[in-house]
Formats: structure tokens, sequence, C-alpha cells
């Protein structure tokens, strides 16, 4: 059988983890091989369980992708951000406010991290939907769709779909209840982070990206080495997320808290500036975001046994509870570009989407 060969991309250098004695969050780690096998899965579940109940944040290893497939990923990654022309970046420039979704280029400078000492975003982001042939791409990428493609359908199928399968067994649904609501017709997205000015760090308190939820189901990012993501630990404590090589980081986000009726809530977390022994370093990170399908109402899942034993907490009252694509579309529109009022809770700001309290975190 012929060897197939790979489309040329150059080489991801992929910097040295810190050597930094840091505060690192002590995450569970799951072997998502045991997926494939009832028994398996049983082993599963309450790992799972309470690793989101307890930190929101869980490694999976042994998904079923080799490092070699991986690292070639990352190489692809950095292609939209040193291989694409200025000039061709704009054509394929994001109207996010328009659309209310993400597809092609987020710019730097975007988001407003700090209103009060006027700080923006340095985050530069390159996102496509599940299906990448779905919008046009920037040259360079075309030959890569291929690869692309193939790391779509394995995040969703051998990736997303175990683990919601996992989560709907701890609530005693059938296996394929949240399956079902998350179809391959969705975004994912692929990220490169840079530094920023000197100035900016100070105004900042060097937070890159402020505390905040996610906005869909499940969250799948590919650990990297360059650190800077933070969780806020239930005793108030920011903690660092450790680099572990090929293996992906899980956590949840606001449609999985609507759907378990706050069982399993959204995973507060931050992006800082790197430890020190890192500064020099740009930030590359390659995630899939999962949301629910469109037309799917975020009702809480009522009929399961675990939420009728102990409650369900709602965020709105059902009839007023918003379809995934409102959800999607809105918080999406407003991230970043509306004016956020203090907080109820110290350190925290708020704004009001759909009538929803949604808090941000400094």
């Amino acid at each position: 059988m012929p060897s197939v060969t790979l489309p040329e991309c150059p080489q991801y250098i992929e910097p040295p983890p810190t050597q930094l004695d840091l505060d690192f969050a002590d995450l569970a780690i799951i072997d998502l091989s045991k997926a494939h096998t009832p028994e398996g899965r049983a082993q599963l579940v309450p790992q799972l369980r309470d690793a989101l109940r307890t930190n929101g944040f869980v490694y999976a290893i042994n998904h079923g992708y080799t490092k070699a497939k991986r690292d070639r990923i990352f190489d692809i990654a950095d292609v939209p951000f040193t291989a694409v022309p200025p000039e061709e970046m704009k054509i394929y420039t994001a109207n996010i406010e328009k659309v209310g979704y993400y597809a092609g280029y987020k710019t730097r400078r975007y988001w407003a991290m700090d209103t009060e000492n006027n700080v923006l975003d340095e985050i530069e982001h390159y996102s496509m939907n599940r299906n990448v042939n779905k919008r046009p791409h920037p040259q360079a990428l075309r030959p890569l769709l291929p690869s692309l493609d193939a790391f779509a359908r394995h995040n969703h199928f051998n990736i997303l779909h175990p683990i919601l399968r996992l989560i709907a067994l701890s609530l005693e649904l059938p296996e394929e209840t949240l399956v079902e609501k998350h179809n391959f017709d969705r975004q994912g997205e692929t990220s490169s982070i840079y530094r920023r000015t000197e100035e900016e760090e100070e105004k900042s308190k060097n937070v890159w990206l402020k505390g905040h939820t996610d906005i869909g189901s499940v969250t799948i990012l590919w650990s990297q080495p360059v650190g800077g993501l933070q969780i806020l630990s239930s005793d108030g404590i920011w903690r660092w997320v450790r680099h572990i090589d090929n293996a992906v980081v899980i956590n949840t986000g606001d449609m999985m808290e609507f759907f378990t009726g706050g069982f399993y809530k959204p995973t507060i977390h931050r992006v800082v500036q790197p430890p020190q022994d890192q500064s020099a370093y740009d930030r590359l990170g390659v995630f899939y975001f999962t949301m629910a399908d469109d037309d799917v109402t975020l009702l809480p899942l009522a009929h399961s046994p675990v939420l009728k034993r102990v409650g369900i907490e709602r965020r709105c009252p059902d009839e007023e509870v918003p379809l995934s694509e409102a959800w999607r579309k809105e918080r999406t529109i407003s991230y970043g570009r509306v004016a956020l009022k203090k907080g109820s809770v110290d350190n925290t700001e708020e704004e009001v989407i759909g009538g929803i309290v949604v808090k941000h975190y400094n």
C-alpha cells in the first residue's frame, strides 16, 4: 500500500515547559480508552463526575490521537498567523458583532480587558466551523483542510461524544441523551495568544483574558507547554494548569449548566502572562469549542433521577430559557464589547443577556 504524502507545512517549534515551581491545580486524569466498554464507562463515570464538580477541569489521555498527529496540528495551527500576508488576513477577518459567531480571524485589540485602564486584548485567533469546507479560507490553509477535517471529526466523535455519554450516565440518563443535542455542524477554533507591552501588563496586572466561563457545553483544549491558563479553585485561589504532553484538558461551559440544572457548573478560568522563564515565547493554543445544535432549547434535563434527588438550580424560568443559537450569538457579540457593571460579589463584573446574569471575574 503506497504511503500517504501530507502537504508541506512549516514545523512549529514548541517552547520548553516552565521549570518554575508554580501553584498548580491538582486535576484528575481520566483514561478515555476505557470509554469503549460498558465496564470502562462504569469506572470513568464517578471519576469524571467528581472531577467536574470539584475543579471543573479534567485531563483526558489515551484519546486515540497520536503524538505525531497532535504535533502536526500545531504546525497547521501556526499557519494562519505566520504564512498568511496581512492583506489576505483582512479579507478573512470576522465581522463578529454582525454575525454573532467567530469565523476567520479575530484581530488583536478587539476585546476590552480592563475598561478602567483602557487595556485591550492581544489575543488573535482563527476560527472555522467543524465542517471545514463551509466557508472559504486563506490560500495557505487550503491544502491542509483534509487534515483539519480529520482533526475536527476526531475531537467530535472520539473525545466529545464519549465525554457527553459519561456525563449522561452520571445523571442516570440514557447514554445518547446529550450526544443527540450535539451534531457535527457547529464551530471549532484554533487560537494564538501573543505577548503585550510592559505598560499594559502593569495596568491589567498581567491578566490577558479575565476570568470567565465558556459559552458552550464542553471545551476541549489541547495541552501545550507555555503556561498561562489558570482556574479559580473552590478556595478562591487562581491556580495554574500544568502541561501534560498529548493530553487534552476538558471543561464544562454555560450550556452544560443549563442542561444539568447547575449540577455541572461552568468552569471559571482566565489567561495570564506566561511564567517568567517562558515570557519570550508566543502562546499558541488549539481548541475545540462545542455547542448544542442551534435549534436546541437549553432546558434542564428534569427527567434525570439525579436531578430529581438533588434539585435543579435554574438561571431563569423554563419559559424564558434561550435557544442554543440565541445564547451563542448574544454571548459572542457582547463579550469584551459591552460595558460591565460592578458585581454583587467582590472582584466580579456583570452583564445581563436575555434576562440572565453573566459574571466576569477580575
